[in-house]
């Protein structure tokens, strides 16, 4: 038997929203769905009526019934035409092994997200991978729809985020301050060239480790760029394809080589299409490997990003030269690492 119900949404500027949900149940089971969002709730209820009369003159077209959100990100992740970042890869591929990978898509609720949003806090998970799991979810069912023609949409995802905010299972994660100290990078390059000293090793890791401090660049920028794209006359690299949250390619920046870096990659050997042919995880391991065995905690090798960044202000280099060499395009995480290390700038402007 069809029948609809229509519900209030408020939009972030006060706005009201009317979405009507029309289902069809079959022993208890929902069988088909469809929703529409209307402006007016007259409206609303004019389309559910006129729809539950067309389903109950013409019936319906019943495609899959039971689809488990696990297949379906798996239809997402199998999609040639999606382009998918290593993060997102990973948690999505995490996610079909969850419990909430077995809930079947038209009876996904809010409480579904809810609960596992809570089973994730319980395993340790913090807020901000959390909210990868709401936003990614959210995601594949946005697209469900126009993509593969299943009748659902994002709205249970929509209902769950108050919730989630307000039980504080979801949000930023607390932004790092970590700097490693000069006799800990001491410490670490003397570790590092022993072990680059090795007979089978042949990165050179007390290079790598001052051009990422220098350059500020992502260890995966590092081992990246190319001979090709030296600028020789502006002592000058192209980073292509910079990490970018609303481009995933074509990022591509013309960083210059500051405080020494720009020597480091001279003195590199010639021979292959990459200026630092090496593997970044291989670098990020033997990196770890040394840290841990020196006892220092708390440290990443990203952290040695933020220790550029913060030399470059040191030496009085302006927010905007800093984000030239960081590539950050939003300034604010500039601005906080600059208000960290010089909270009484101000004042001393004002005496």
């Amino acid at each position: 038997m069809a029948s609809f119900s229509i519900s209030k949404r408020t939009k972030a500027d006060g706005t009201p929203r009317y979405l009507c949900l029309v289902r069809v149940k079959q022993k208890g089971k929902v069988v088909y769905n469809e929703s529409r969002m209307f402006s007016k709730q007259a409206t609303a209820k004019e389309w559910g009526k006129r729809k539950v009369n067309d389903i109950e003159t013409n019936g319906y077209q019943a495609g899959e019934t039971n689809v488990p959100l696990g297949k379906l990100i798996q239809k997402y992740l199998d999609d040639p035409h999606i382009e998918l970042g290593r993060t997102k890869l990973k948690v999505l591929e995490m996610l079909t092994d969850c419990d909430i990978a077995n809930v079947n898509i038209f009876e996904l609720q809010s409480h579904h997200i809810v609960t596992h949003c809570k089973q994730r806090k319980e395993a340790g998970t913090g807020k901000s991978t959390i909210s990868h799991d709401v936003s990614y979810i959210r995601g594949v069912l946005k697209i469900a729809k126009p993509t593969w023609g299943y009748n659902i949409n994002d709205q249970c995802i929509v209902d769950a985020y108050p919730v989630l905010h307000d039980m504080q299972l979801i949000g930023k994660s607390n932004r790092r301050t970590r700097r490693p100290t000069s006799v800990e990078i001491e410490k670490l390059k003397e570790g590092l060239k022993k072990r680059a000293s090795h007979r089978e090793s042949k990165i050179p890791y007390i290079d790598i480790l001052d051009f990422s401090i220098l350059s500020c660049m992502r260890i995966g920028e590092v081992c990246s760029i190319l001979w090709s794209d030296v600028d020789e006359a502006q002592k000058a690299v192209l980073v292509r394809n910079r990490k970018d949250p609303r481009k995933k390619t074509g990022n591509h920046m013309l960083v210059p080589l500051l405080g020494g870096s720009w020597e480091i990659l001279q003195s590199q050997q010639r021979d292959q299409e990459c200026i630092f042919p090496y593997n970044a995880k291989s670098v990020t391991a033997g990196f770890q490997r040394v840290r841990n065995a020196l006892g220092i905690e708390d440290l990443r090798y990203h952290d040695l990003r933020r220790e550029g960044a913060s030399r470059l202000f040191e030496k009085g280099y302006s927010i905007d030269e800093v984000a030239q060499v960081t590539g950050h395009r939003n300034i604010n995480t500039l601005w906080q690492v600059y208000t960290e290390l010089f909270p009484n700038r101000l004042h001393e402007k004002d005496a």
